[in-house]
C-alpha cells in the first residue's frame, strides 16, 4: 500500500488547498507502484503532476517526457492568460484603450466562459475586477487596506457586460476596465494539461494545481482516487473529509489561502465585484466534484458558491448538471449536496 500526500503551497486568487491521498490497493503488480512525480511553480502556486501509468506500464522516461510536455503547455498558458505579464493576450486587451484586439484561441475561450459565468451569477463572478484586485496586495510583508477613493474609482469600471467578443476579437467598451482571469484560468490550464498527458499515452495520473485537482483515468488497479479536503485555517494536514473520483476534477475555493489581519480584522483574497472588499458569507470553503464538467467550469462555479453562501450555493449547484458540492461553514459544520460522495473525518 502506497500513500502520497500532495499539498498546495501558495495559491492564486480563488483556490484553496487540497490534501490528496492516493492509495494503491490490490494484489497485482500495480499495488506498490511509485508514480513518476514532478513539482513545479506556475500560476502563482506549487504544482505537481504524478503519472501512474503510461502505455500500459510505467516507463520513467516516457512518463517524464509526458510531464515535461504538460508543464510546457502550463507555462505557455500562464504567459498568455496572466494580467501581470506584459506580452499576454489579456494584457494586450487591457492596454488597448478600448480598441479591438485579436487574441489566441485560449484567451478567447476563457474570456467567453468568464463572461458566461458573469451572466449566470448575476455579476457575482466578474472577470473585469482587475482594477480592484490590483489595489490589494496579499503578498506584502506589511499588507494594508487599499485607499478608499481609489477603490471606489476602480469599482466604477467593474462590469462584465462591458466586454465585447467577436470570434477571437475582444474589446473593452470601458477603456478603463481591466480583465483578471484569476477565477477561471487555472481550471482551463488543468483541462489542457490533461489533454496533453492523454495524448502522450498516459492513462492514470493526477494533476495538482493548488486547489484544482484534475485526474486522468483511474488508479492502475481500476479503483477511484481518494481526495482529502483540508480543514480551513489548519496548520497541520488535517482534513474535514474525503471524496472519491475516477477521471474528473475536484476544485476548492476558500477564504483562508491568501489572507491577512489588519487592525484585528481578517481580509481574504476573494473580492466582491460590488464592494471591492472580501466577500462575507457563512462559508469558509467549498469543494466541487465532477466527472462531467470541465475544471474551468468547476473553477468558476466554486468561486460563485463561496460568494453566495451555503443556502444559495446549494440551490445554484442543484441547478447545474453533473456536479456535487461540500460546503464548510464558519461554524465548523460541513453540509453537502444530495449526490455528493463525502466521508466526514
Amino acid at each position: 500500500m502506497t500513500h502520497y500526500i500532495v499539498k498546495k503551497m501558495k495559491g492564486v486568487a480563488l483556490l484553496a488547498t487540497l490534501l490528496i491521498i492516493i492509495t494503491q490497493t490490490g494484489c497485482n503488480s500495480n499495488s506498490d507502484i511509485e508514480p513518476v512525480t514532478r513539482d513545479n511553480y506556475f500560476l502563482d502556486t506549487t504544482c505537481s503532476v504524478s503519472v501512474y501509468q503510461i502505455d500500459g506500464g510505467l516507463d520513467e522516461d516516457k512518463a517524464n517526457a509526458a510531464i515535461t510536455k504538460a508543464y510546457d503547455r502550463c507555462r505557455e498558458l500562464d504567459k498568455l492568460l496572466s494580467n501581470k505579464t506584459d506580452s499576454s493576450d489579456v494584457t494586450k486587451v487591457n492596454r488597448s484603450g478600448g480598441a479591438w484586439v485579436t487574441v489566441g484561441k485560449d484567451a478567447a475561450t476563457v474570456i467567453k466562459e468568464g463572461l458566461r459565468y458573469g451572466k449566470l451569477s448575476g455579476g457575482a463572478f466578474d472577470i473585469t475586477i482587475g482594477r480592484v484586485t490590483d489595489l490589494w496586495d496579499f503578498h506584502a510583508d506589511k499588507p494594508k487596506l487599499p485607499d478608499e477613493a481609489k477603490l471606489q474609482e476602480a469599482l466604477r469600471h467593474v462590469d462584465y457586460r462591458n466586454v465585447e467578443v467577436d470570434g477571437n476579437r475582444i474589446r473593452l467598451l470601458d477603456p478603463e476596465a481591466k480583465i483578471d482571469l484569476g477565477g477561471i484560468a487555472k481550471g482551463y490550464v488543468g483541462d489542457e494539461m490533461r489533454k496533453v498527458l492523454k495524448k502522450e499515452g498516459v492513462t492514470s495520473a493526477v494533476i495538482n494545481l493548488g486547489g484544482n485537482i484534475v485526474t486522468v483515468g483511474t488508479k492502475p488497479d481500476g479503483s477511484k482516487y481518494t481526495i482529502g479536503i483540508e480543514k480551513p485555517f489548519s496548520d497541520r494536514q488535517e482534513i474535514i473529509g474525503r471524496t472519491h473520483i475516477g477521471e474528473g476534477t475536484v476544485v476548492t475555493s476558500g477564504i483562508y489561502e491568501r489572507q491577512f489581519e489588519y487592525k484585528g480584522k481578517r481580509y481574504h483574497h476573494i473580492l466582491s465585484p460590488k464592494t471591492g472588499y472580501p466577500v462575507d458569507t457563512d462559508l469558509e470553503a467549498v469543494s466541487l466534484v465532477t466527472a462531467k464538467n470541465s475544471s474551468m467550469d468547476t473553477d468558476a462555479m466554486s468561486t460563485i458558491c463561496l460568494m453566495k453562501g451555503t443556502k444559495a450555493a446549494k440551490k445554484f449547484i442543484d441547478s447545474q448538471k453533473g456536479i456535487e458540492a461540500a460546503f464548510y461553514g464558519k461554524d465548523d459544520n460541513t453540509s453537502t449536496t444530495e449526490g455528493m460522495d463525502f466521508e466526514a473525518e
